[in-house]
C-alpha cells in the first residue's frame, strides 16, 4: 500500500496536509473515499480504517485546519464551521476529485453532514460515526476546556476527558496512543477551535441531505442516548441508524473494524 502526504493551500493562511492512501489495480477503482477527523486529533486517527477501503478506493485523509501537520491557527483565530467544509471542497478541486465518500468521526461526522448538504453534487454518500448534530451544548464545558489548556497545557486536558471520549473498553496502550496522538495538537488551534464548537448546529441542514447517509452511535454515548441521536438522524432522509454496544462516543475509534465493515458494506451497496 502507498501513502503520500502532500500539502494544499486552500486559503492565505492556511495549508492543508493532505494523506493519500491506495492499493488499487487500475481496472477496479471505485470513488474516493475522503475521511475527516474529529477535535484535536488529524487524519492519523483512521489509521485502522484505511486497509478496509484502500484496495479499491483512493483514501484521502486530511489533517484539518489547524490540526496535524496542518497550518496551526493563532488563538485569535476566528473559526467558522463552513469555513472548515470550503477548505474540503478546495482540496477535492485541487486533487481533481469530483465526487466522494465521506466518512467522518466526531466533529468531523458533523461535518460530513454539513458538506452533504451544502455540497450534493460532489458527496456520494457519507456516514457520521459518533457524530453529534448540534454542539450547542458545549457552551458551558468549553470555557473551562480552553483555560484548562491555557494553564496546563493539551495533555492534561486529553488525559481528564478521555474516559467519556474512549469510555472503558480500550487497553491501556491503545489509550496511551490515542492520548498522544491527540496531545500533538497545537494549543492555540484548540483555543481558538473551542470557540467555535458551542455555536456548531447542522440540525436545520438534516433534511436537505439527499445522498444515502449511515449514522453510527453506541448505547451509552455522552453525546447523546440513542433516542436523542434518532431523533435527529431520522430527519435525513432514507438514512440508516446502526447502534453498536459500548460506552464511548468516539466509536470509530474504540470499534474501528466493526465501525469500517459497516461503512463498506453500506457504500459497497449504496454506490452500486
Amino acid at each position: 500500500m502507498t501513502t503520500n502526504i502532500q500539502k494544499i493551500k486552500v486559503s492565505d493562511d492556511c495549508e492543508l496536509a493532505v494523506r493519500t492512501d491506495d492499493y488499487l489495480l487500475p481496472w477496479d477503482v471505485k470513488p474516493p473515499i475522503v475521511m475527516l477527523h474529529g477535535l484535536a486529533e488529524s487524519g492519523e486517527a483512521f489509521r485502522r480504517w484505511v486497509p478496509y477501503f484502500a484496495t479499491h478506493h483512493l483514501v484521502v485523509r486530511p489533517d484539518l485546519r489547524g490540526y496535524g501537520a496542518s497550518t496551526p491557527m493563532s488563538s485569535d483565530y476566528i473559526y467558522r464551521f463552513d469555513t472548515l467544509g470550503d477548505d474540503i471542497i478546495r482540496m477535492l478541486d485541487a486533487l481533481k476529485l469530483d465526487r466522494v465518500f465521506l466518512i467522518g468521526g466526531k466533529i468531523g461526522g458533523t461535518l460530513a453532514m454539513s458538506l452533504a448538504a451544502r455540497y450534493p453534487a460532489r458527496v456520494i454518500a457519507l456516514a457520521a460515526v459518533g457524530a453529534p448534530a448540534s454542539l450547542t451544548s458545549f457552551d458551558e464545558r468549553a470555557p473551562a476546556w480552553r483555560k484548562q489548556i491555557r494553564d496546563s497545557g493539551v495533555a492534561p486536558w486529553v488525559r481528564d476527558t478521555t474516559t467519556g471520549r474512549l469510555g472503558t473498553s480500550l487497553p491501556p496502550a491503545a489509550l496511551d496512543w490515542w492520548i498522544r496522538l491527540m496531545s500533538e495538537t497545537a494549543p492555540s488551534t484548540l483555543e481558538a477551535f473551542l470557540k467555535m464548537v458551542p455555536t456548531v448546529d447542522v440540525t436545520a441542514d438534516l433534511p436537505n441531505i439527499a445522498c444515502p447517509a449511515l449514522v453510527i452511535t453506541t448505547t451509552g454515548s455522552g453525546l447523546g442516548s440513542v433516542e436523542s441521536v434518532k431523533t435527529w438522524q431520522q430527519t435525513i432522509p432514507g438514512s440508516t441508524l446502526e447502534v453498536l454496544p459500548g460506552d464511548s462516543y468516539h466509536v470509530a475509534a474504540t470499534h474501528p473494524d466493526a465501525c469500517a465493515q459497516l461503512v463498506r458494506r453500506f457504500f459497497d451497496r449504496v454506490g452500486r
